[in-house]
């Protein structure tokens, strides 16, 4: 879409809802956008424009937290955390603790424990979510990214190796 569809889409759901985002929005779109809608803010690493409600809404119950593989798992990691907390979770972002330093991951153990649900984005060949789950006794949602060299194929590897994840309470 251009940016003055994405202009008079927000205006229309702007007056149904306190909250409206624009997902996957450039830095050059989203300045279009907010010439438009001076009330929308960017939030650049997760590429997404929103307008929010000037009182901010009630916090939802549970913990969420998001965590990735590499730094290059960023901004799919970020996209699904700005849009959490857009909706009135709280929301824990370890970053950059995949198994090629399993360390870090174990470092956040207490997380992964007082977390009620785990979104984990990983690339390369994507065993995060399957090392989490293991640990985990909460749903942990998988979420290939289409990062990596060699043989992860753009996503794929991460892919198959997600769905072909024995751990208990990974989807």
């Amino acid at each position: 879409k251009i940016a003055m569809q994405i202009v008079e889409i927000m205006k229309v759901m702007e007056a149904r809802h306190p909250v409206v985002m624009a997902t996957r929005v450039s830095a050059e779109k989203s300045a279009e956008i907010q010439a438009a809608l001076p009330q929308a803010t960017y939030f650049e690493m997760a590429r997404i424009c929103a307008i929010q409600p000037s009182v901010p809404l009630a916090i939802r119950p549970g913990k969420l937290s998001i965590l990735t593989a590499g730094t290059a798992d960023l901004p799919v990691a970020e996209e699904a955390a700005v849009t959490a907390e857009l909706c009135g979770f709280q929301v824990t972002r370890p970053w950059d603790v995949g198994v090629a330093g399993i360390h870090r991951l174990l470092s956040n153990r207490h997380v992964i424990d007082q977390s009620d649900v785990l979104i984990v984005a990983a690339g390369m060949e994507g065993a995060l979510p399957s090392v989490v789950a293991g640990l985990a006794d909460c749903p942990v949602v998988a979420v290939p990214t289409s990062v990596g060299y060699g043989a992860s194929f753009n996503g794929l590897a991460p892919l198959l190796t997600m769905l072909n994840s024995c751990a208990t309470g990974i989807g």
